[in-house]
């Protein structure tokens, strides 16, 4: 449990990756050996943690941040503040475009941190990521 942050501060940047890093431990990714590590800030100050897991049928994998949000759903959290997601130092990966959308239907104003090519820690706002979101405001007709 995080206290519940009213600002943003590098410290709370810190907490989160490490927490991703954390959670990258248990990844499952026999195929690709490209192991990645989420945690996810509810609002009320929940965390949850997510890894990619890996099935022999692609198609069936799960990429850690949808992982972090299945859990947290399941769990009744539907309010999200950030989440950090890691590949591991030296290694860079920012939410693939399905996981973007995920992030969107539950927390259009999500701040996303993620680790670049070079190790660096990146921050991004959702909007910043994901410029034209499909989700049910979209779909409604006029």
């Amino acid at each position: 449990m995080i206290r519940r942050a009213r600002v943003w501060t590098p410290e709370l940047a810190r907490r989160l990756m490490a927490e991703a890093e954390r959670a990258r431990r248990a990844a499952y990714a026999p195929y690709s050996r490209f192991r990645v590590g989420a945690a996810l800030l509810a609002a009320d100050g929940r965390l949850f943690h997510g890894c990619n897991v890996e099935n022999a049928s692609l198609g069936l994998s799960i990429c850690a941040e949808r992982n972090a949000v299945w859990k947290a759903v399941s769990e009744g959290a539907r309010t999200f503040v950030a989440i950090a997601v890691t590949p591991g130092r030296g290694r860079g990966a920012s939410p693939c475009g399905a996981c973007r959308q995920v992030l969107h239907e539950f927390a259009p104003g999500i701040r996303i941190l993620w680790r670049d090519s070079r190790g660096r820690v990146m921050d991004a706002d959702l909007q910043t990521l994901l410029p034209h979101p499909f989700g049910p405001r979209s779909r409604r007709r006029s």
